[in-house]
């Protein structure tokens, strides 16, 4: 996919504000004499040089380290320059307009590392990687970013492009060269691969799963009638006192929003307003919020007071295909033990959030909903995107299984052609210039 770029980009790689460091990254065929111009020095490739950046004038602007990466072996492929001097922000102002003065242009968001892709330096999956590593907010998904980065996603998805390409080539000779005699149809080889080809995609796709949920965090809403203790399970989880608690029914009227970690595992959790039946419009408000919360929601916990007489009330207020497990709180005034049911109406937890009784049943239930595996070292990190490539594929080759099974052998070859396609679209090699757009631009500027 390598093209030849014509302009030189330029932008501040480090994050804005003052500091000790600030860099200048320039990239393309006028970096190395815009670095020149600047330094009145010739850079050596890949040796730091001491050195004063000087405005038009023949002035200092800065003093600083002067690096050169001459191509193909730089980041972005192309000649590339840093100027690496003092973190303010005014200084490092100055010397960008000197850098685009002398013929550079402003980068894009992402361009560098857009420009990489487009080089050969990545493929798409290692490019999104590199803004997952800088977004990371836990230890497992700075190193799940880095195995992407370093190809063990792209390499898992190459092999089964390559099976897939190997299996159309012999499919579509057969259907084109029916003199061979070769009977696809029936001979078992076709279907042997095409169940092993699912089968692979499933288990790539279950690690990419968990790989999103690193890079996303579960959003989990906290809902139930007032007084439940849903505020009181936030703090639990939260480890401090981010929402206030009273024996006051309805204290929380607002949705209240904390991200945490669990095991490393990223959690978003909501609480909301009580439901319940009111006339305050406030309340109202918040009760229609909550609901809202809930719709969106990767998992509902849905607390319900173990001494309420109409204990499972609120479920008739509640959409009935959410994921739900109902915690049964305030065991304690019960004499009950904690326990966790799993059975055909769904998942029950019996705690007492007040005594910290069965937290680390409803801990592990959340972990294992989602499939997280703290000790997990394959994981790679993932996208929405990429889980929807891999779900796309998967259905397409469920469907060839089932075309050849009706023995409609051009149908197979079209559904062998759509899984590929789509799978090629997660490294980038079949992609639209809109996906490519959107996925840069979400990038910082200076990466």
């Amino acid at each position: 996919m390598q093209q030849i770029i014509q302009d030189t980009i330029a932008a501040i790689a480090t994050p804005p504000g003052n500091g000790g460091v600030g860099i200048i990254r320039i990239s393309g065929p006028s970096a190395l004499e815009i670095a020149q111009k600047i330094t009145q020095k010739t850079p050596v490739s890949r040796q730091a040089c001491f050195t004063s950046f000087r405005d038009e004038g023949d002035s200092i602007i800065d003093s600083g380290i002067l690096l050169y990466f001459p191509n193909p072996a730089s980041y972005t492929g192309e000649d590339t320059i840093e100027l690496q001097g003092h973190g303010g922000a005014v200084v490092l102002g100055m010397l960008l307009k000197r850098v685009v003065k002398l013929g550079a242009r402003l980068a894009n968001p992402g361009e560098f590392t857009e420009r990489a892709f487009l080089n050969n330096k990545l493929d798409l999956a290692q490019a999104e990687a590199v803004a997952d590593l800088i977004e990371s907010s836990t230890e497992q998904s700075v190193r799940s970013a880095q195995k992407s980065m370093q190809g063990v996603f792209s390499k898992q998805v190459n092999e089964l492009v390559e099976e897939l390409t190997e299996l159309r080539i012999y499919v579509e000779a057969a259907i084109d060269f029916v003199d061979e005699e070769i009977d696809f149809l029936t001979d078992g080889v076709v279907e042997n691969k095409i169940i092993n080809l699912s089968t692979r995609i499933q288990k790539i796709l279950k690690t990419a799963q968990q790989g999103r949920l690193l890079r996303d965090g579960m959003t989990v809403v906290l809902a139930g009638k007032p007084n439940a203790g849903k505020s009181s399970l936030l703090n639990a989880l939260a480890g401090h006192e981010a929402a206030i608690v009273t024996d006051i029914a309805g204290t929380t009227r607002d949705i209240l929003k904390e991200r945490i970690q669990i095991d490393g595992m990223p959690l978003h959790i909501i609480d909301t307003a009580g439901l319940r039946e009111s006339d305050n419009l406030v309340e109202k408000e918040g009760i229609r919020r909550a609901h809202e919360e809930i719709k969106q929601a990767d998992k509902v916990l849905l607390l319900i007071d173990s001494t309420d007489p109409e204990i499972d009330s609120v479920m008739k207020v509640l959409p009935t295909d959410l994921d739900i497990t109902k915690v049964y709180n305030k065991i304690d005034l019960l004499g009950i033990e904690p326990e966790i049911i799993e059975n055909e109406q769904g998942s029950q937890i019996y705690l007492s959030v007040k005594k910290g009784i069965g937290m680390a049943l409803l801990i592990n239930h959340l972990k294992q909903t989602v499939g997280f595996n703290s000790e997990t070292d394959d994981v790679f990190i993932a996208r929405k995107r990429h889980i929807d490539a891999l779900t796309q594929g998967q259905k397409s080759v469920e469907n060839a299984r089932e075309q050849l099974q009706h023995q409609a052998g051009e149908l197979v070859a079209e559904d062998l052609r759509q899984a590929q396609n789509s799978l090629a679209e997660i490294t980038g090699t079949f992609s639209s210039d809109d996906l490519l757009g959107r996925i840069f631009s979400s990038f910082c500027i200076g990466k």
